[in-house]
């Protein structure tokens, strides 16, 4: 059930109930378009036939994929709750539901901060004389770095 139909059906409290699944259903959205960039990004990264740049290219690629994963995955399991609970659920649920999503994008922030790491030993360890592992630390470093500030910003959006 979309949102349209659904808000037509709720009283105003419920309405306002409503918030935290618009939020989710925006950083999903969000997320799939930081997903499709980085595909296509990765995809002409390829054309160059360069080692460092099929270095970040493999991460864009990689990243890319489960992101996009991620937003599908995370897509469908809203709108089943959404549809299972209907406006009363909705409301019910809907503290439990932004803590739950503050929780996780506090741990995906903190994830973050291991993939930058990650990457920053990637390019000084693994890329001292390999160009492919420098490209590929790069690539996590980028993509890293958007994942955490967009948990960051997201998670702070629900305080």
């Amino acid at each position: 059930m979309g949102f349209t139909r659904l808000i037509g059906r709720m009283t105003t409290q419920q309405t306002q109930s409503v918030e935290i699944w618009l939020f989710q259903s925006r950083l999903i959205q969000r997320l799939s378009w930081w997903a499709w960039g980085s595909l296509l990004a990765g995809g002409l990264m390829l054309l160059p036939n360069d080692t460092f740049w099929t270095g970040v290219a493999v991460q864009f690629i990689v990243w890319g994929l489960v992101d996009l994963a991620i937003a599908m995955f995370g897509k469908r399991s809203m709108e089943k709750r959404i549809a299972r609970l209907g406006p009363e659920g909705l409301t019910a649920v809907e503290p439990a539901e932004r803590q739950k999503l503050t929780q996780t994008l506090w741990f995906n922030t903190a994830l973050d901060v291991l993939y930058l790491m990650a990457g920053y030993w990637m390019i000084t360890d693994l890329g001292t004389n390999e160009p492919f592992w420098q490209g590929g630390g790069w690539g996590v470093v980028v993509q890293g770095g958007f994942l955490f500030f967009f948990d960051l910003f997201h998670a702070l959006k629900l305080r």
